[in-house]
């Protein structure tokens, strides 16, 4: 793909049509923290950071009487919320690889305060590093459907409600079933006649009345009962309990419900699920293990897993399961550590950084934290190519351990990327951001 060069309001002037990027659907940016001083987005506030307002002034983006971007003022435009707006910039949401930020003027870009680091190449010692997501564990998911056809008339439990193995989610009367328990009632009738029979006919054959001959077509014909009576209780013992037209949908695990499609009055039917109840009392750890660290990955290796939402805390556990292939896209593997979570510490989608331990040293590419920017579904970093002038990379994030990054791909040792400000250069590849102008493929 050839790079895409972005001039926008502060970046050089574009007097020729050019295409505008295809942009479909504009969404808030959420990725850095709100400002609680000002009520906007902390790397543009203007107050906090007085050498953007020249930036945004130099763009006809200014709101004089606020003193905030005409375009995201907290007080003129309230429904943005301090924010700027962005939208996807390609399939995936994210500026393409090599899109290209040209300021104005070198004094523009000093005005903005963007400093950059250079890339390094560390030691990463005592083990590998994976980017790690949370999952339940997929064997303590249950999904409940409704035994037989029928309509809701009653909920017992919603979203967040804890359930012990057999408890109540819902009632549900059901004609099938009815009809169901009437012939189980005249099964257990009809067998209760045939064991009669077979004891009738056993007193007259003592008797010296009858025959054997009769007595085994009698059992015989008690046999049948029972085998009928077996088959329908055993078809409505799947149903579950109930009385007369209704039956109640039970929870076959212990857990908690974390989702409900059931309502009052509904019509239901076995085919879709109406409850799933979960129990995390144990959760996978899901791994992404990048390609170039397979070789040192194995069954039964010790892990250790930190979370961002729970710094402190460390958990331990053993890798349980390696996927046999590559994802083509991201060029890493999944592996998976069950981790046990009996105070409910643990939930599903949290992320964070998984030590794989072994005793080989690595060399590794690394970035500081603020250098990487999330845009749609990809991470950015971008590379300081002139005084003036700034590349976005994408890259794959591989691990964090503190305030570094392990990145793979779009960058190499000795590339400047940009620190502060690299939020700013990203809103400025989105249209929408913080200014809009032309895009001219280079």
């Amino acid at each position: 793909m050839l790079p895409i060069l972005v001039g926008i309001g502060l970046l050089s002037g574009c007097t020729e049509a050019s295409p505008e990027l295809e942009i479909r659907a504009s969404a808030a940016v959420v990725d850095p923290e709100m400002c609680a001083e000002h009520g906007v987005l902390e790397a543009v506030c203007t107050k906090c950071n007085p050498r953007l307002a020249a930036v945004f002034q130099a763009k006809g983006d200014w709101c004089e009487e606020h003193q905030f971007p005409e375009s995201f003022c907290p007080i003129c435009r309230p429904e943005r919320e301090g924010r700027p707006v962005a939208a996807d910039v390609s399939v995936d949401g994210s500026p393409a690889d090599g899109t290209k930020i040209r300021f104005k003027t070198r004094e523009t870009a000093a005005l903005t305060g963007i400093e950059t680091v250079e890339v390094v190449e560390e030691s990463w010692t005592g083990g590998t590093d994976a980017v790690v997501r949370l999952d339940w564990d997929a064997t303590r998911v249950a999904l409940v459907s409704a035994r037989s056809s029928g309509v809701v008339v009653a909920i017992h439990a919603d979203v967040g409600t804890l359930v012990k193995p057999g408890g109540g989610l819902a009632k549900v009367r059901s004609a099938d079933v009815g009809g169901d328990r009437s012939r189980v009632t005249a099964a257990r009738r009809g067998l209760e006649v045939a064991e009669a029979e077979v004891q009738r006919k056993r007193t007259l054959l003592e008797a010296g009345v009858t025959s054997e001959r009769e007595v085994l077509a009698a059992e015989q014909a008690a046999a049948s009962a029972q085998a009928v009576l077996g088959g329908l209780e055993a078809e409505l013992g799947l149903v579950g309990a109930g009385s007369g037209d209704s039956y109640t949908v039970v929870s076959p695990i212990g857990g908690v419900v974390t989702r409900r499609h059931a309502s009052t009055g509904q019509a239901v039917d076995p085919s879709a699920p109406l409850f799933q109840v979960v129990d995390a009392s144990r959760m996978w750890a899901e791994l992404d293990v990048a390609e170039a660290d397979l070789a040192r990955v194995a069954i039964e290796q010790e892990v250790t897993v930190s979370l961002d939402a729970l710094p402190d805390r460390v958990f331990p556990g053993t890798i349980a399961y390696i996927a046999p292939f590559v994802d083509p896209s991201t060029r890493t593997a999944t592996a998976r550590v069950e981790l046990e979570n009996p105070d409910g510490l643990l939930r599903a989608h949290m992320y964070g950084n998984a030590r794989i331990l072994t005793d080989a040293a690595e060399a590794a590419i690394t970035v500081p934290s603020e250098a990487v920017q999330r845009a749609g579904d990809a991470h950015l970093v971008f590379i300081r190519v002139a005084e003036d002038e700034f590349v976005a990379r994408r890259v794959r994030v591989l691990a964090r351990t503190g305030d570094r990054v392990r990145v793979a791909g779009g960058v190499g040792v000795g590339d400047n990327v940009v620190t502060t400000g690299s939020f700013l250069l990203k809103t400025e590849t989105l249209k929408d951001s913080i200014g809009a102008g032309c895009c001219a493929g280079e």
